[in-house]
């Protein structure tokens, strides 16, 4: 009895950590297709419906680690710079940039997506903004080719 009881609390488990990554996986496509999708298209290659009238084009995603090491070369060939993808995402932060900023500031963009924010609760509103982003730049990493 306590063997059967024990496999089943198991095969319970692991159905429950199958639905967890299916649940991540589709917060941070969510996020995809709604803040990036129109520019940097279905498969992140920078062929969106957008692209066309942008200049610079969007870039491929998919390439984001083939590439790294171009902006850094001490990074090993193949690596995925998350937090440079954070920081590009979020733009709020002070990153290097040739030009003016393309890319709209999807830091700023969510945070006004949140309601009012009550006094002395700003911090609670920049964690959702600072989730949020995480997923994108989680899912951007599970696109790299």
């Amino acid at each position: 009895m306590a063997t059967s009881c024990g496999v089943g609390l198991i095969a319970l488990l692991a159905l429950g950590a199958g639905n967890v990554m299916a649940e991540e996986e589709t917060i941070g496509s969510d996020g995809y297709r709604m803040s990036c999708l129109s520019c940097h298209g279905v498969g992140g290659r920078g062929d969106g419906p957008l692209a066309k009238f942008l200049t610079p084009k969007p870039t491929d995603l998919t390439a984001i680690s083939r590439n790294s090491t171009a902006l850094r070369p001490s990074r090993k060939a193949g690596e995925f710079p998350f937090l440079r993808v954070f920081q590009v995402i979020d733009g709020r932060a002070a990153i290097e940039v040739h030009g003016d900023r393309a890319m709209p500031v999807w830091g700023n963009r969510y945070l006004m997506d949140q309601p009012g924010t009550p006094r002395g609760y700003a911090g609670e509103y920049e964690k959702v903004v600072r989730g949020r982003i995480l997923e994108l730049a989680y899912y951007i990493q599970s696109i790299q080719q």
